[in-house]
């Protein structure tokens, strides 16, 4: 247990030391007014307060990823403990900070935006596109899981088909309306949920004795897989997720004050961290090691049955209860935002105002109709690709922030050092990974090695020039 609760002391003293070390390098203006402010409009942009910001944000950024992704993770064993820690104060809590806190700066700017402002045009266009693809594949995924088990819950009274309705009009209405109207009023509640049901898993473990084991950097899992750089794939949300730079920018819409972006942004990756860290110790713990739980991801039909078993276990039928809305409600918390965030992606791309409803309808009928017809078919295949994508959003996500910093002659290395892992990360996955180039680790190490190391120097050069000293930064105002 000593490593557990250790780890656990290790976030919340990162989220007081560090987080207050990033915020003072990005230098919130408490006096200027926040797009919420200036431009509310009743629709995207909503003031409201930070207590709700952070728990709808935490909402946004979590689905089922810190429960569902550790879960996979802790196959590798407490080594897992370690990226949870170091990744979420070091890289996806800095992650969050930043992306939020750039679009507070322009005005509520969504991902594609931002990249555009400071990585240059291509790179907006490409991750325009690749955004959107992301979002409706997020949306429609979260929107055929749950309705599959609820499917199963009811299959004497209600189909599949039924519930994909429930959950298709749902989404279209929280994409449509006023963030306030549903997101901005249950989100708080299911938030809650989130967090009582992690505290309740690990007060059952304490309570029933199962032991956490003690950290090792050894690799154990059962099937011998690499440990870099699949770990670090497998836990996203959690640690570091680029989803979460498509999520930020609708709370930055909603931030009363930039004071409160550390408290939102960055603590919301940080409470996302501890709940992932007591699923991964859970896991683990519950299950007697890495084979156990090899076994009950196999036997119980991944990781939502582990869900079930632990939580019918630990805390009686109150505990089936929270499992089954965890696993409901999750995903269907980051599918709705997905939605919003794609028709908001749009939207900016396109110019297109959301303030008419008639707007709004242009852009959420079309990805509807695209998420609908997807939700029919089988991509499994298509789906595997999400997880590269989505820590190749946060290393794009990350060299941006970089270049903001560098321009602002802050200490750009709070990004950059994250941003040229994750590029490490990214680019060693894709080239041995089986749905892509299938190379062996003999090559995909070294040249993963080699485009981080590449990426490093192109960057250090256009910062600091040939000369050695620092690019002055761009006249050009920060609000669009």
């Amino acid at each position: 247990m000593v490593t557990f609760w250790s780890s656990i002391l290790l976030l919340l003293v990162g989220y007081f030391v560090y987080g207050t070390f990033v915020e003072r390098v990005f230098r919130p203006e408490t006096e200027r007014p926040t797009p919420a402010v200036r431009l509310n409009d009743g629709v995207d942009y909503v003031p409201m307060d930070w207590k709700r910001d952070f728990l709808i944000q935490l909402l946004n950024i979590a689905g089922l990823g810190p429960i569902f992704g550790a879960i996979q993770g802790a196959l590798w064993g407490p080594v897992a403990f370690v990226w949870i820690v170091l990744g979420g104060i070091l890289a996806g809590a800095v992650h969050d900070y930043l992306i939020g806190m750039l679009s507070l700066r322009h005005d509520g700017a969504n991902l594609p935006a931002i990249v555009g402002e400071y990585l240059g045009p291509k790179m907006k266009h490409f991750v325009n596109l690749f955004t959107v693809v992301v979002l409706i594949l997020v949306g429609t995924v979260f929107m055929t899981g749950p309705a599959q088990l609820l499917a199963k819950l009811t299959a004497d009274s209600l189909n599949y088909s039924f519930w994909l309705g429930v959950i298709l009009v749902y989404y279209f209405l929280t994409t449509v309306l006023p963030i306030d109207k549903i997101i901005g009023r249950i989100y708080p509640i299911f938030g809650a949920i989130l967090i009582i049901m992690a505290v309740g898993i690990m007060g059952g473990i304490m309570v029933e004795g199962y032991p956490i084991p003690e950290l090792t950097l050894a690799n154990l899992h059962p099937g011998g897989a690499p440990l870099w750089p699949l770990l670090f794939i497998t836990i996203a949300c959690g640690a570091i997720s680029g989803f979460h730079a498509t999520q930020s920018p609708l709370i930055a819409r909603c931030l009363e004050n930039e004071r409160y972006g550390r408290r939102v942004f960055y603590g919301a990756m940080i409470a996302e961290s501890v709940i992932a860290l007591i699923w991964a110790a859970a896991a683990i713990a519950f299950f007697h090691g890495t084979s156990g739980l090899a076994d009950g991801l196999k036997n119980l039909g991944g990781p939502a049955g582990v869900v079930n078993k632990a939580s019918f276990t630990l805390l009686g039928s109150v505990g089936g209860v929270l499992a089954i809305l965890g696993v409901v409600v999750l995903p269907v918390t980051s599918g709705d935002t997905a939605f919003r965030a794609a028709r908001l992606t749009i939207a900016e791309y396109l110019n297109i105002p959301q303030g008419p409803v008639l707007n709004r309808y242009k852009i959420a009928v079309p990805i509807f109709a695209v998420g609908f017809f997807l939700s029919q078919i089988d991509f499994t295949v298509v789906w595997r690709y999400f997880a590269w994508s989505n820590q190749t959003l946060a290393m794009i996500a990350l060299w941006a922030a970089a270049v903001y910093l560098a321009r602002q002659r802050a200490l750009h290395w709070v990004a950059t050092i994250p941003a040229a892992f994750m590029t490490a990360v990214s680019i060693t996955y894709i080239l041995q990974a089986p749905e892509g180039l299938q190379l062996p680790t003999s090559i995909s190490y070294p040249l993963g090695l080699a485009a981080a190391c590449a990426a490093l120097l192109v960057f250090l050069y256009r910062v600091y020039g040939r000369g050695g000293a620092p690019v002055a930064a761009k006249p050009k105002a920060e609000t669009r």
